[in-house]
């Protein structure tokens, strides 16, 4: 797959996306303890970014470059190595479809085809309406309960066909039982 070059330079502002609030900014610099550099903050910072706006916008590549301070050269070559970073707006629940072999061997491709039929989008989109986007991850690292179906960070385990549409339909799809870790989601000082 090639990529379309950019030149930063001459991106019109409204292509360039939203950036990432003060608060974003300063929960990224609240990592630079946990980490030998402040470029091994990278990917916690993305992914900070990317809960914030749903997405990483060239704006917000430039904003973490700015706070890591690192071109954003780097940070463009971070999010377009990994297929976790969407670089257009997102929906609300994000589907992640697990294609390893020990999902594929025990119906994969089938959730697939159902998904990709009842929503209406393929592989790395959105619907119209933005509730969903749909993606295939190389694993997920639930092999002994596959097939796997990711919906935002609640794994569905042992998904059979008959499932999705029940999965879909539910609100609480992506609901997680138990709380995220602190030491993503710590508590802020006092």
């Amino acid at each position: 797959m090639s990529w379309n070059a950019i030149d930063r330079k001459t991106v019109p502002a409204e292509e360039m996306g939203p950036g990432i609030s003060e608060a974003t900014k300063e929960k990224i610099r609240s990592f630079f303890p946990r980490y030998p550099s402040k470029q091994a903050c990278m990917l916690p910072a993305l992914h900070i970014a990317q809960d914030e706006l749903g997405y990483v916008s060239l704006q917000a590549m430039r904003d973490i470059a700015q706070v890591l301070e690192l071109p954003p050269a780097a940070v463009m070559d971070v999010v377009s190595f990994y297929t976790h970073f969407w670089t257009h707006p997102r929906g609300e629940k994000m589907l992640m479809l697990c294609r390893s072999l020990t999902c594929e061997l025990l119906g994969s491709e089938k959730l697939r085809a159902r998904i990709e039929e009842k929503l209406g989008i393929g592989d790395h989109e959105t619907t119209p309406d933005g509730k969903f986007s749909f993606m295939t991850e190389e694993c997920l690292a639930a092999c002994d309960h596959g097939p796997c179906l990711m919906v935002n960070e609640k794994m569905h385990k042992c998904v059979s066909v008959e499932d999705v549409d029940r999965i879909l339909d539910d609100p609480a799809s992506d609901r997680l039982d138990i709380p995220r870790s602190d030491t993503y989601d710590a508590p802020p000082k006092a």
